[in-house]
């Protein structure tokens, strides 16, 4: 018998790509026209909340749980966008941000920061290694929807300093 990923639910379908550990959630229609959006957080709960609210919303999903699994996911994938919490294991988010932005073929992808420290030492630390965006848990859907709305748009700089 297979183990099962303590990350998939039954409200998640997973996909695996073959070779890969990462998972993929998706709800039905044209998964080619939607935008792919990395979440990357070592809790399980926050993971599957996050994408099953980004399916509802149109979004593809694919997860990782530690700032090095966002890495190699980023590079795999290419996605349109990251949510990187800031304390993870093996790798936080913020030093897996730094590697993203040292990469020119991620450089560019927009990343949210995601976290519980809401201080101000916190989010210019995230701002000086790279984020687009600050978001503090627990996480305003709407408002992350809105900012992720914003940086994807054809008119965004990529850059949004606000929380």
């Amino acid at each position: 018998m297979k183990p099962k990923d303590p990350r998939a639910t039954s409200g998640l379908p997973s996909i695996l790509n073959s070779g890969s550990e990462h998972q993929t959630y998706e709800q039905g229609g044209d998964a080619e026209s939607k935008f792919l959006i990395l979440v990357a957080d070592d809790s399980a709960d926050s993971v599957a909340m996050i994408s099953l609210y980004l399916q509802t919303e149109g979004y593809r999903v694919v997860t990782a749980a530690n700032g090095e699994d966002a890495i190699r996911v980023a590079t795999q994938t290419a996605p349109n966008l990251i949510l990187m919490d800031i304390s993870m294991p093996t790798l936080d988010g913020l030093g897996a941000t730094r590697r993203i932005r040292e990469d020119p073929a991620l450089r560019d992808i927009p990343i949210i920061a995601v976290t519980a420290h809401g201080t101000e030492g916190f989010q210019r630390a995230a701002y000086d290694v790279g984020v687009s965006g600050y978001l503090t848990k627990p996480i305003e859907m709407d408002r992350m929807c809105n900012l992720i709305g914003h940086l994807l748009s054809p008119l965004a700089s990529g850059e949004l300093r606000t929380q």
